[in-house]
């Protein structure tokens, strides 16, 4: 996406579930150089962003503001006028009661250029994930947004009590929780029986939601009782008492489950995406950093000589990147491969190749290098000669083994893992309550993880059920004092997803080895 500098958009992040951020405010996002961000605003959607893009937290959550709102317009138009693309990732909808205007106004003030990129608003997502449709027929016709928080420096309120009393629409109350009492008390007294079916939704569309439903007379007790905090939504009307028969995502089958999936940096991955689809709170911690080889000299000469391989072997999605990407270097693109067989490590793997145009020809059940080294050979390939690229300082024992049965392999690095940066680790999101579920998907990633961790990588891991994706990766976790859980039978995404699922209900999944 092309974003001339200097341009600040202020794009809205939805509630908390980072896939409701529309497709303009992800294209934004990623094209920023600076990305200005709030409390309320999902990490991950920063997980992808580049290791070189600057982020700035801003977050104001009750009784603590990180930094005031005219500290936040100043920083706005102070990056746009040194000539950054300035991202300003709000919670909810900008416009909705997200002070957007006000950036908005002070950009224009200033001369700076900016857009406004509308988001999913916390009254229609938090409500439709709690099982309450703002409108239904038969029941309600409109629908009233309301702030629960009004300015407190203004003298007196632009709240009309009474009118909104009167409706028998639906009511939302944002950033209400903290004056629930009075707001009930207040629609009563104007007239609204106190037999309105209500609720409070904390942390909606989110692995940590919460809601606590009862009516005008009721909901302040249960919400106090039980120590219910911001954010939270109020929604009071009618349709609150459809969320009994029609809420379904409390219901999602690893709601509330924290999972730590381990991944490369700017990398979210087909498992995360899985478990989060299935209600988990996933923390994708990066633990390995994809850069490129130390040298393309190896590489290089490979591309220029495709022609006299008979096989090309990729062993990771990485991998596959790293190579097309190099062909396109060389100006040269997947025709370059014709008459060459491609070979991968896995369906993922594959699938990441089907991306490029190619089909692998061969794809082992079992996704480990000993599984393909199998395969390859049963095709009578001894003789030929076979690209192998991959990982620098991989694994030997797919270029070891073919070797030794006659294949003519030529090894060569296509990018690096590294550790993260240690300010890469989000320790106080990964420690803010207990795991349930840690997914290592290769050794590199505990090791790295343990680097990152030091003395507290077992206690922080404690609680958590181990997975780990296949032998290799289990002897590793053993090696550095962790007990192995789970391993599926099929090193793939969707063993993994379907061995936690089958874990968390109390059922058994088929395994590999014994733990």
């Amino acid at each position: 996406m092309s974003i001339p500098p200097g341009t600040v958009y202020l794009i809205g992040a939805g509630p908390g579930d980072p896939g409701l951020i529309t497709v303009k405010g992800r294209e934004c996002l990623h094209a920023a150089q600076v990305v200005v961000y709030d409390y309320l605003a999902n990490p991950a959607l920063l997980d992808t962003l580049d290791h070189e893009v600057e982020r700035i937290y801003v977050g104001k959550r009750h009784g603590d503001h990180h930094m005031a709102q005219e500290q936040i317009n100043a920083l706005l138009v102070e990056k746009a006028l040194h000539g950054k693309t300035v991202a300003r990732l709000k919670g909810g909808d900008p416009f909705i009661f997200g002070r957007g205007g006000e950036e908005a106004l002070a950009l224009a003030e200033a001369g700076v250029p900016f857009e406004v990129v509308p988001g999913v608003t916390a009254a229609t997502a938090v409500t439709a994930y709690a099982g309450i449709p703002l409108t239904h027929r038969g029941i309600n016709a409109t629908v009233t947004f309301v702030t629960g928080q009004e300015d407190p420096a203004r003298p007196g309120t632009l709240i009309q009590w009474d009118e909104l009393a009167r409706t028998r629409g639906t009511l939302v109350f944002f950033m209400g929780v903290k004056r629930l009492r009075g707001i009930c008390e207040r629609l009563v007294a104007g007239g609204r029986a106190d037999d309105t079916p209500a609720a409070a939704i904390r942390w909606g569309t989110h692995p940590a939601q919460r809601t606590i439903t009862g009516n005008l007379a009721t909901l302040a007790d249960k919400v106090e009782a039980a120590d219910l905090k911001p954010p939270a939504l109020i929604v009071v009307g009618e349709v609150v008492d459809l969320h009994t028969r029609i809420g379904w995502f409390e219901h999602l089958p690893l709601f509330g489950r924290r999972v730590l999936v381990t991944r490369a940096a700017g990398q979210q991955g087909a498992l995360a995406r899985e478990l989060a689809r299935l209600g988990a709170d996933v923390l994708a911690v990066p633990t390995i950093r994809i850069v490129e080889p130390e040298g393309y000299d190896a590489l290089d000469t490979a591309i220029d000589h495709l022609s006299i391989y008979q096989w090309l072997v990729l062993t990771s999605a990485n991998g596959v990147s790293a190579f097309f990407d190099r062909l396109a270097h060389h100006g040269r693109d997947a025709r370059a491969l014709a008459g060459i067989r491609v070979a991968t490590v896995g369906a993922e793997t594959a699938a990441s190749l089907a991306a490029h145009g190619i089909v692998a020809d061969l794809i082992p059940s079992d996704a480990r290098a000993e599984g393909l080294a199998e395969m390859l050979l049963a095709e009578g390939i001894q003789g030929q000669k076979l690209l192998l690229a991959q990982a620098a300082k991989a694994r030997r024992v797919l270029p070891e083994t073919l070797a030794a049965a006659g294949v003519d392999v030529n090894t060569v690095a296509a990018y690096r893992t590294v550790p993260p940066e240690p300010e890469e680790l989000d320790r106080e999101r990964l420690t803010e309550s207990p795991l349930d579920y840690a997914v290592f998907t290769s050794s590199s990633t505990v090791r790295n993880l343990h680097g990152l961790l030091g003395d507290d990588f077992k206690k922080i891991l404690a609680p958590a059920r181990i997975c780990a994706i296949g032998p290799v990766t289990a002897d590793t976790c053993r090696e550095l004092g962790l007990t192995v859980h789970l391993m599926p039978e099929s090193p793939a995404a969707n063993a993994l997803v379907a061995a936690i699922r089958a874990d968390a209900a109390g059922a058994s999944a088929p395994q590999g080895e014994p733990t």
